[in-house]
């Protein structure tokens, strides 16, 4: 009758350890994929500024339907927002604005908090004059 409990202990032992490395797997998954998300909403309200400055008047601060001014340093970032990073990540103009008319673009980064097999998480947009899209990185 020992080894009988000494074997259902060590089974029970075996499986809790099976289920808290489930546990933290999933933890850590749930917050990579709660980063991206952030970091993806917080792209898309920096492209909307991104297109507010483009239809902007340059007498009022905007491109006057160009994304020239939005350059890939902090000069450029600066014109979209004081904040460059926050609790989410850090974001950069990577593809300063280029072109005009419908083929007028630039391209954001987001570098996130999370590690995601050693690596930060990333997320991408590119915006143009009427639309943006949003891609993972990582």
């Amino acid at each position: 009758m020992g080894q009988q409990q000494l074997l259902l202990i060590i089974l029970g032992v075996i499986v809790v350890g099976i289920a808290v490395a489930v546990g933290i797997t999933m933890f850590s998954d749930s917050a990579i994929s709660a980063n991206r998300d952030a970091l993806t909403n917080d792209l898309v309200n920096l492209a909307s500024r991104a297109q507010q400055y483009y239809r902007r008047p340059v007498a009022l601060g905007g491109g006057g339907y160009t994304f020239s001014g939005l350059t890939a340093d902090a000069t450029g970032l600066s014109r979209l927002t004081n904040k460059p990073s926050n609790g989410n990540g850090t974001y950069s103009i990577t593809v300063a604005g280029s072109g005009t008319g419908t083929s007028a673009s630039l391209t954001i980064k987001g570098i996130g908090n999370e590690l995601n097999n050693g690596t930060a998480v990333q997320v991408q947009a590119k915006v143009w004059p009427d639309r943006d899209s949003v891609w993972m990185v990582n």
